[in-house]
């Protein structure tokens, strides 16, 4: 059986590999620094694997907590005090470059089409086969997607040295900095709230203002409450418990009887117009723009607010309209 802690595995010593790269580029005026917090992080991912046995008593080997919390409080000080730099890329020239693409065509696509491919395959054909970890199927596909596309890639484009891919990647990675982790703790921080109990306080504010039976004005507050919950934590799929805990489970399923899939869908949809203007959505919003080395970093957000906007209010009208 294929365990989805291998995969995790891999990804930590894919950062290791690279943090060694990093140490050893002389062009990165913060090489030390930028090693320390990328293996750093490649680290923890084993060391989590212990730390997980230890906490949920599954036997194995464990390890103490305490050392991983440190490892983050290491990692917020290095990226909170601007450690993070990035070399200059060894890379092709811009002629080299477009003759390739002249050479590759279409084919480019490939590779990035190989990922979804596969990991449909596992999470769909392979998942009863006992192959993968029961649940994980869809996650280790995309997974394996990965080194099956790392794989086609190098045959499509004649490449041999693994080194390359590896030397890419790792630019890639000191481009984006530390904004790449900020997803995952974004999740992690609507988990938080949502233990908490702050779906549950926001929930009895909600009905000591909200008038009795007042379906429209509990719509509103729902969809507007996505809307800003997702602005502040940056991720729909993190405001989506706490405001469904508060308002969208109680009050429009339970006690206006709305229909749940069509409540659900529509709330979400509301979050992700919070997702297109907010700079905590860095993988949307700031990534791209730090890639394509816009001048603006805030741009892409500029640009998606006459878009987000709206699609809020009509978001709130189809819920109102055809979730009752």
């Amino acid at each position: 059986m294929i365990k989805v802690e291998w995969l995790y595995w891999l990804v930590g010593l894919v950062l290791v590999v690279m943090a060694v790269q990093m140490a050893a580029d002389r062009s990165n005026p913060k090489r030390w620094t930028s090693a320390a917090f990328w293996g750093l992080l490649g680290l923890t991912f084993p060391y989590g694997t212990g730390v997980a046995n230890a906490t949920a008593k599954n036997g194995g080997w464990t390890l103490p907590a305490e050392p991983l919390g440190i490892a983050v409080l290491a990692l917020i000080v290095l990226a909170g005090f601007n450690f993070l730099g990035k070399g200059i890329p060894v890379t092709s020239t811009g002629e080299e470059r477009e003759a390739s693409a002249d050479r590759l065509g279409s084919r480019i696509f490939v590779p990035a089409l190989t990922i979804p491919l596969v990991a449909i395959v596992c999470a769909s054909v392979l998942d009863t086969s006992g192959l993968f970890e029961t649940g994980k199927a869809a996650l280790l596909g995309l997974g394996i997607g990965c080194l099956v596309a790392l794989v086609v890639g190098m045959l499509v484009t004649g490449e041999r040295k693994l080194s390359v891919p590896l030397h890419s990647g790792r630019s890639m990675l000191e481009a984006m900095g530390s904004a790449l982790l900020l997803p995952q703790l974004l999740a992690v921080l609507g988990s938080l709230f949502a233990l908490a109990g702050v779906g549950t306080q926001v929930g009895k504010i909600v009905h000591d203002v909200l008038p009795d039976h007042s379906k429209y004005l509990a719509v509103i507050a729902y969809c507007a409450g996505m809307f800003l919950f997702t602005v502040i934590m940056g991720n729909a799929f993190a405001a989506f418990p706490v405001m469904t805990a508060a308002i969208g489970w109680p009050v429009l399923i339970q006690q206006m009887h709305g229909n749940p899939p069509a409540v659900l869908a529509v709330g979400m949809l509301a979050g992700f117009s919070g997702t297109l203007c907010t700079p905590m959505a860095a993988n949307f919003n700031i990534v791209p723009a730090t890639l394509l080395e816009l001048k603006d970093q805030y741009g892409p957000i500029k640009a998606q607010i006459p878009t987000a906007l709206p699609l809020l209010v009509c978001s709130t009208a189809i819920m109102a309209l055809f979730a009752f």
